[in-house]
């Protein structure tokens, strides 16, 4: 053989050494500092029977290339931890506080699991982290007052946990936060003011909220607001008033009082449910309300229903205070069916110009009963509207004077 041919097997055969040696020691590619951490996270949480996320992580190979696991250069950015398939039933254990060694980690997330212990405050060393979500678990304790240093999150998500204690003041202060989701705990206190003026989404819903909400708490950016459930007090009329980017709003099942605004009225909203409240006052939009679900049900408003809620395809004014007559326009839209719920049981209303021979469409619901005059027509009311047809005199003749 040629000197030239002993030189190209040469080249070939280190080619071939470095190939197998660069594959040997993938493993050390990754920064020794998230390849422990790593490890020490996988010690702590395990597969949920019939889940096998965990079956890629062989730690004799390139940790990037693990399930869940995503790096750039040599370090990990983001950790979405199980199996993300609907259905999966998740992971178990506690997260550890090793997590807060990843140092260039940008997204974070846990799949719906039984992981439990308390939120790791070591989390809060993630400078770069923009995406937290773990929810359907079952973490517990406080939130970490430290997570307000986190200045580059934009999605917090700790919902459906068993969290407890007050949201940090902190929160409020993330200039880049869009969404904060952190329903269905056992969350007490008030709720702070949100700095963040890109925030578009907050949903507090069922926990134990207490107090008022000031004016400014919130930005105009805002166009998902739930705080449904809780025990919220206070006027939230100026409040509501700036919010003009709302598309949906539920306040329900609290003691709001005060003014609901007639600006509310003409947001883009596609569902608003301001039920079981304590607002007041008299509720007159100024244009045809193009909402399609409204449920001011169960608070203490008054005076006559205004002919804009007409154009409602939902519309429950039930349990209120409202008189005189039903707009001509609802019986319109409600025969044509274009009205498919009109509930405006339980009020002082002393007439609708309807004949007791109108067919109302099968796919429309009116009632009427427990007003100031006997139901024209005989409709199917919702159980919990009682048996009684008619309001005692006494009491309409009180109302009146």
């Amino acid at each position: 053989m040629g000197k030239q041919g002993r030189r190209r097997m040469g080249s070939h055969a280190l080619f071939l050494i470095a190939f197998f040696l660069c594959k040997f020691l993938a493993v050390a590619i990754l920064d020794p500092l998230d390849f422990l951490a790593l490890q020490s996270i996988r010690k702590s949480l395990h597969d949920l029977p019939g889940s096998n996320f965990f079956a890629s992580w062989d730690f004799t190979s390139d940790p990037c290339n693990f399930a869940g696991v995503y790096c750039d250069s040599d370090k990990v950015i983001a950790l979405n931890l199980g199996d993300p398939r609907a259905g999966s039933p998740g992971l178990t254990g506690r997260i550890d506080p090793a997590i807060g060694k990843l140092s260039a980690l940008a997204e974070l997330s846990i799949v719906p699991g039984r992981i439990y212990g308390s939120l790791p405050q070591s989390i809060s060393q993630l400078k770069d982290l923009r995406f937290l979500a773990i929810s359907r678990n079952f973490i517990s304790g406080d939130i970490p007052a430290t997570l307000g240093q986190l200045r580059s999150l934009k999605t917090l998500d700790l919902s459906y946990n068993q969290l407890t204690g007050e949201i940090p003041r902190s929160i409020g202060t993330l200039p880049e936060l869009t969404n904060v989701i952190l329903c269905h705990n056992h969350l007490s206190g008030s709720v702070p003011p949100f700095l963040s003026q890109v925030l578009t989404r907050v949903d507090l819903k069922h926990n134990a909220l207490t107090g008022s909400l000031a004016p400014d708490s919130l930005p105009p950016s805002l166009q998902s607001l739930s705080l449904a459930w809780n025990k919220l007090t206070g006027p939230v009329d100026r409040l509501l008033s700036r919010l003009d980017q709302l598309n949906y709003l539920d306040l329900s099942l609290n003691q709001f009082t005060g003014p609901i605004p007639s600006q509310l009225f003409s947001f883009p909203i596609t569902n608003l449910q301001l039920e079981r409240n304590l607002f007041t006052g008299s509720v007159q939009p100024a244009d045809q309300v193009t909402i399609s679900t409204v449920d001011l049900s169960h608070n203490r408003l008054w005076g006559q229903i205004s002919p804009m809620f007409s154009t409602v395809q939902n519309l429950y004014l039930n349990n209120n205070r409202f008189t005189g007559q039903v707009p001509a326009s609802f019986v319109d839209r409600l025969l044509s069916g274009s009205i498919q719920i009109l509930y405006l049981q339980h009020n002082y209303l002393t007439g609708i110009e309807i004949k007791p021979t109108a067919e109302i469409p099968v796919s429309s619901s009116l009632c009427l009963q427990y007003n100031c005059m006997v139901p024209p027509v005989q409709t199917l009311c919702p159980l919990k509207a009682g048996n009684e047809k008619t309001r005692p005199t006494a009491q309409c003749n009180e109302w009146k004077g």
